[in-house]
């Protein structure tokens, strides 16, 4: 759009110029004494487009220029030049423009404004004479927009644009402080009003804009922050004194300009950060962030970075670098090392105005960079030989430990060490298991070791890290040691070759006979020792060992058919003990095996049996068992004996196969009743063995299916019927003596709980004395003598009263004599006795009330005031006078029929 009005810009602008005059002036010189800032630049507008310069009275020598707008530079002659091609906003184009002194180190700032006008609008506003030349130099007027006729056909103008306000925050006053004028072209003609809308003037916040409603000057009314708000949108209207529009209602943009009031802020005032030792320079390590709460677009919130200190300065003091832009930090320098410094505190600067140490405003963070640990260290013996000793058999034994040094990190992947054995152990007795918290090496038997087959081990073993070495980092010669184990000899327990050595041979071989020799042998052949040998488990004692060279006789006569054979084999345990220091054993276990020879002769079975008296309806299936095996058993021969000769009259075998036969009546019939049947029994060993045995045979009647009935089978046990009658009389005479019993018993017992004493259960005064927890009552109760049971007030009248009448509830008041204990708890043989005990006590203790003496009270100590019911004396004269007992209630009325011989209800 070009500066085609750049002298109204310049006034706009407050740079500390004045107006010179006609549309065409492009320059204004000269010093500006307001103030008095001698020296003050003068911002002059050159008669190139878009170029801007400065004079000072004292020359521009010295003087730099910089710009919070990226689109715009200044250059050192004051020349202010576009970074790149623009395309200019409708409104405006606003930056600052700073000068500053470096030997005085004064500032001086300068708003550039560029407006975008139209030539005819440029003209009409000044043919309108919208500028009051009678205005102060800041007195900026906005002339109300023309608005044409739209009727006919002339071309419509367009409105004037009005260019936006802009306020610098932080502004120190004094308050109220005009920013622009607003007129209409109308108040030549009639009195306006001017009036303005929108948040910041009827909106909250409230009255932060107000306007003069007759001049039309607007006014700021306090300082302004930018971070709280960055703009304002107002409505200005014109109306006349009746409140009618006069103008249509112009916008208004108010912004408020950035000032630099904020410092950085570091989102974490402590950053953590790790990089490996023996990075590279230009490793990334961690990245910074600070935030500036003003304007980033300008210089106020443009944020550079740097690196203030850093500890420790070893090897170097700048190790690290950061990007001034983004933060990053970054490794800058080679040797860093974790064994030598395991971590660094960076100290980080962020200034805002682009870094300008001068005129920003800083803050600071803490870096603390933390150096990793890498494999770059390999793990070393402390010494290159190793030795230890061994005892032979043994296993799970720590022989020899080995001791590292690893410079990384303990107990990490780096430090970690594995052991392993490259040479000298090529059976595998020897393994190497790492200590997780010393990191030594444990070298441990897990396979035994035998002192006659090695004496001694050279073993070669090497260390390494759990993790590999760091590129380009080579083992040590110091990885590899050597080891020593030296064997112990321990005397060893003889053995026998022959373990579970199996013998096989007949049984039946006489005591004495020799069977072998289970003889041992001792391992330590470089020790003279002698071995002895002797029985550990010999069930049943057949078996006899020399005790110098093993061997093994009987002791008796083995049997194959014995409880201690299982399979047909007989085990034994014997004992081979050497006479070293200390002694040693091992034992061996003979098995033999015995072959059977025919020893034991058959038995027939069954032993009882039962057939019908007549032939032909059942018989009795017979076999043998045989304590022998195979060729010795079957097929069995059943024969009949000639003797007795009734046998073989009435009986005959039938032979079924080689294992079984029939034995069946040979007559037609035979008498119910036991048989006792002889049976021959042969095998079929080598000489066979015969056995005669009795089957008890029950004989007796049989029904159609040729089972026996119930009459003959008790018939055939032998009873005859006279027996049998017998046995049933017998029966209902010992049924017939229970039940009496028991009618006996039950007769007694009723007797028993008949018989009561002499005064009824519940009149009863043992039971009726002393009643607990009886609340309330019945009529009965109603009937009680309460005065007879009141406390009496002194003991005068006690002791006033003739013989033989006493308060039942009073102790005696002379001396009580003594009597001889009665039984707690008597036990009488008969009810009779028990009573005569009772009276007999009753007599002798004048103290107990009649029938006391049935229960045994406790005396429950001295100091009541009241009477004792034990002062009722008891006699068996008759002489005393129980009428009194009358006056006691119906409960006592049972007591005083018997005693004061009154009538009976």
């Amino acid at each position: 759009g070009g500066m085609q009005d750049s002298g109204r810009a310049l006034t706009r602008g407050g740079a500390g110029g004045h107006r010179q005059g006609a549309e065409d002036a492009r320059q204004v010189q000269g010093c500006s004494a307001r103030g008095g800032a001698q020296g003050r630049p003068v911002l002059t507008l050159s008669p190139f487009p878009l170029a801007v310069t400065f004079s000072s009275c004292l020359g521009t020598k010295g003087t730099q220029y910089e710009t919070n707008s990226v689109d715009f530079k200044v250059e050192a002659d004051g020349t202010v030049f576009a970074t790149r091609e623009l395309r200019i906003p409708s409104e405006q184009v606003a930056f600052t423009v700073t000068a500053w002194d470096r030997q005085t180190a004064r500032r001086w700032d300068a708003m550039v404004r560029l407006l975008v006008a139209q030539p005819s609008s440029a003209r009409s506003a000044h043919k309108n004479g919208a500028l009051d030349a009678s205005q102060p130099p800041n007195d900026m007027l906005l002339p109300w927009p023309q608005h044409q006729n739209t009727n006919g056909l002339r071309r419509q103008k367009r409105d004037w644009v009005i260019p936006p306000i802009n306020v610098p925050e932080n502004s120190r006053g004094p308050f109220p402080q005009q920013l622009v004028r607003i007129r209409s072209d109308k108040d030549n003609d009639i009195p306006i009003r001017y009036s303005i809308t929108g948040v910041g003037a009827d909106q909250p916040p409230m009255e932060v804009f107000s306007i003069d409603s007759m001049s039309g000057r607007m006014y700021v009314t306090r300082p302004m922050d930018r971070e709280e708000r960055a703009s304002y949108h107002l409505r200005a209207h014109a109306v006349d004194m009746n409140g009618n529009k006069v103008e249509n209602p112009i916008d208004l943009y108010i912004y408020v300009i950035d000032m630099n009031d904020n410092r950085p802020e570091f989102i974490n005032q402590v950053y953590n950060g790790s990089v490996d030792e023996g990075s590279k320079p230009g490793t990334y390590v961690m990245t910074v962030t600070a935030n500036d709460a003003d304007d980033s677009t300008t210089a106020n919130g443009m944020v550079r970075y740097r690196i203030v200190t850093q500890t420790p300065q070893s090897p170097s003091q700048n190790m690290f670098t950061i990007n001034s832009e983004t933060g990053d930090i970054v490794t800058v320098a080679a040797g860093l090392d974790r064994e030598k410094v395991q971590q660094y505190t960076v100290i980080v600067q962020a200034t805002d105005m682009e870094g300008n140490l001068n005129y920003g405003l800083s803050n600071t963070a803490t870096a603390i960079i933390t150096v990793t640990d890498v494999n770059d260290n390999p793990p070393e013996f402390t010494a290159s030989t190793y030795s230890g000793e061994v005892p032979e058999n043994q296993v799970e034994v720590v022989v020899a430990n080995l001791t590292v040094m690893d410079r990384d990190q303990p107990h990490s992947p780096n430090w970690n060490a594995f052991y392993r054995i490259i040479s000298g152990d090529p059976s595998g007795h020897f393994s190497i298991r790492t200590d997780p918290v010393t990191n030594e090496g444990m070298v441990t038997v897990v396979k035994a070791v035998d002192y006659e087959l090695n004496r001694a081990f050279m073993l070669t073993v090497m260390v390494s890290n759990q993790a590999p070495l760091a590129s380009g980092i080579q083992m040590s010669f110091q990885s590899t040691a050597g080891v020593t184990i030296s064997v112990v000899d321990v005397n060893e327990a003889p053995y026998f070759p022959s373990n579970h050595k199996l013998i096989r041979l007949e049984e039946g071989v006489p005591s004495g006979t020799v069977l072998t020799t289970f003889s041992a042998v001792d391992p330590d052949r470089f020790m003279q020792q002698a071995v002895r040998y002797s029985k550990l488990s010999d069930p049943a004692n057949w078996l006899h060992i020399n005790a110098t060279n093993g061997q093994i006789t009987t002791a008796a006569v083995l049997d194959r058919e014995s409880l201690y054979i299982k399979n047909n084999v007989y085990e034994a345990t014997f004992l081979a003990a050497d006479n070293g220091i200390p002694p040693a054993s091992g034992t061996g276990t003979l098995q033999i095996y015995l072959i059977d020879i025919n020893d034991n002769a058959p038995e027939l079975l069954p032993k009882e049996a039962q057939i019908c008296e007549r032939p032909g309806l059942n018989a009795i299936n017979i076999t043998a068992a045989d304590a022998d095996v195979d060729p010795n058993i079957g097929p069995y021969v059943f024969e009949l004996p000639f003797v007795p000769a009734a046998v073989r009259k009435n009986w005959t075998i039938t032979r079924l196969n080689g294992d079984y036969a029939q034995l069946s009546l040979r007559i037609l019939y035979l008498e119910a009743g036991m048989y006792d049947v002889p049976i021959t029994v042969t095998d079929s060993g080598n000489p066979p063995l015969s056995n005669t045995s009795i089957i008890k045979v029950k004989v007796c009647p049989c029904d159609e299916n040729g089972d026996c009935t119930t009459i003959g089978a008790v018939a055939a046990a032998g009873l005859g019927t006279s027996a049998i009658v017998a046995i049933l009389i017998c029966i209902v005479i010992l049924l017939t003596m229970v039940l009496l019993f028991v009618v006996w018993m039950k007769r007694r017992e009723k007797e028993r709980h008949t018989k009561q004493l002499l005064i009824d259960p519940e009149d009863d005064v043992r039971d009726n004395i002393l009643k607990y927890d009886e609340e309330g009552g019945g009529e009965e109760d109603q009937d009680y003598d309460l005065s007879q049971l009141q406390q009496p007030e002194a003991m005068e009248h006690v002791l006033s009263k003739a013989p033989g009448v006493r308060r039942v509830d009073e102790r005696p008041v002379g001396a009580e004599p003594q009597y001889p204990v009665r039984p707690v708890v008597p036990h009488p043989g008969d009810i009779g006795d028990f009573i005569s005990e009772g009276l007999r006590a009753a007599d002798n203790d004048p103290t107990a009330p009649p029938y006391d003496s049935l229960l045994v009270f406790d005396y429950e100590g001295s100091g009541s005031t009241a009477g004792s019911v034990s002062s009722l004396n008891s006699s068996s004269s008759g002489d005393q006078d129980y009428d009194y007992l009358n006056d006691w209630g119906p409960r006592f009325k049972k007591l005083a029929d018997m005693y004061g011989g009154g009538e009976e209800d």
